[in-house]
């Protein structure tokens, strides 16, 4: 049987609620030449039966079943065992409109030196109704992309269609960057290959209060800070550390990790800056991690603005112990 043109990877933990229809987004898409692979980590509700549902109706879709492992494992098997030269991925809550697969092969063959392509989103909460965001979209060109890609992840994940045996040389996803697995494989990728976003709203992306940005946030803006550090490594020509870890050292660790000192504080002041707004982050173990930035600060001299609003923040949040902990430390630092 001959190789189709794309193979669409989409990994399912318990997504019972909006898994059909995210699947009935793939098989209406305008360009039907792919093989869907549904990778069922372990779930406990009814998306294994969502699947093979499907799979009856469906000769390309493939359903693989196993125990749970995580995602980084999962993606990485659909990865080893997608047939196709493209790579579509996919999330089991989101819907891709009928054109996203049509116009991201077109501009792949189009752009041979290109090795992933986004799209822009259509941000939708987890009742389908519209989503506000603020911010910039993603970058339509790579040279936009490599000026922000240190700072911020410039792909909506689930929208990207890449190359597979690119991201296979790169060594695929990472163990040790859960939650942020796709931002270390840009960010590898980055030195690789050409890499941008279509300017058009092909993937309805859904938010919702469980969705990792929001319940593992603070491991996530770990791993983000500690692939930055291991792309600044690289880019200054020395051996990434992080490549074969299946976890990642607490803060104290980084200076042995990378083999120069600094790496703590340079991560911790990342990870305070980006849980400032984060009532999940202030209200758990994020806390700390401020506070230890604003001790570090007085080392460092590197202090995050916006420190004094976010005793206020606390404050709103209920947390006046904790708001009148940091006003101690701003004024002792």
């Amino acid at each position: 049987m001959s190789a189709p043109a794309i193979s669409v990877a989409m990994s399912v933990y318990n997504c019972e609620r909006f898994l059909a229809p995210a699947i009935e987004s793939i098989l209406a898409q305008s360009y039907g030449d792919f093989e869907f692979l549904i990778l069922n980590d372990g779930s406990t509700d009814q998306s294994a039966a969502i699947i093979d549902a499907f799979a009856a109706q469906d000769s390309r879709i493939r359903p693989i079943h196993r125990t749970n492992k995580g995602l980084i494992v999962s993606l990485n098997q659909l990865l080893a065992e997608s047939r196709a030269p493209l790579i579509a991925r996919m999330d089991g809550d989101d819907i891709s409109k009928p054109e996203r697969f049509a116009q991201q092969i077109a501009f792949m063959k189009a752009h041979p030196d290109h090795g992933v392509l986004g799209t822009w989103t259509e941000d939708m909460d987890e009742d389908g109704a519209p989503y506000h965001m603020t911010g910039s979209d993603h970058p339509v060109t790579n040279e936009e992309f490599q000026r922000v890609v240190g700072d911020r992840s410039p792909l909506c994940h689930p929208s990207v269609m890449m190359r597979r045996e690119l991201a296979l040389e790169a060594g695929g996803y990472h163990a040790a960057f859960r939650h942020c697995e796709d931002y270390d494989l840009w960010l590898r990728l980055a030195s690789r290959t050409k890499i941008c976003s279509i300017p058009e709203r092909l993937l309805r992306y859904r938010h919702s209060p469980g969705q990792v940005s929001t319940k593992h946030v603070v491991e996530q803006q770990y791993g983000v800070a500690v692939s930055r550090l291991a792309w600044q490594a690289r880019q200054a020509g020395r051996p990434d550390p992080t490549e074969h870890l299946d976890q990642l050292p607490p803060f104290e660790g980084l200076d042995a990790l990378f083999g120069q000192a600094g790496h703590s504080e340079q991560a911790r002041g990342m990870v305070a800056e980006a849980l400032l707004y984060s009532p999940v982050a202030l209200k758990g173990n994020g806390f700390g991690i401020i506070v230890d930035h604003v001790h570090d600060s007085a080392k460092t001299r590197s202090r995050i603005t916006g420190l004094p609003r976010t005793v206020l923040r606390l404050m709103r949040l209920g947390e006046p112990a904790r708001a009148a902990s940091l006003a101690a430390a701003l004024m002792l630092g």
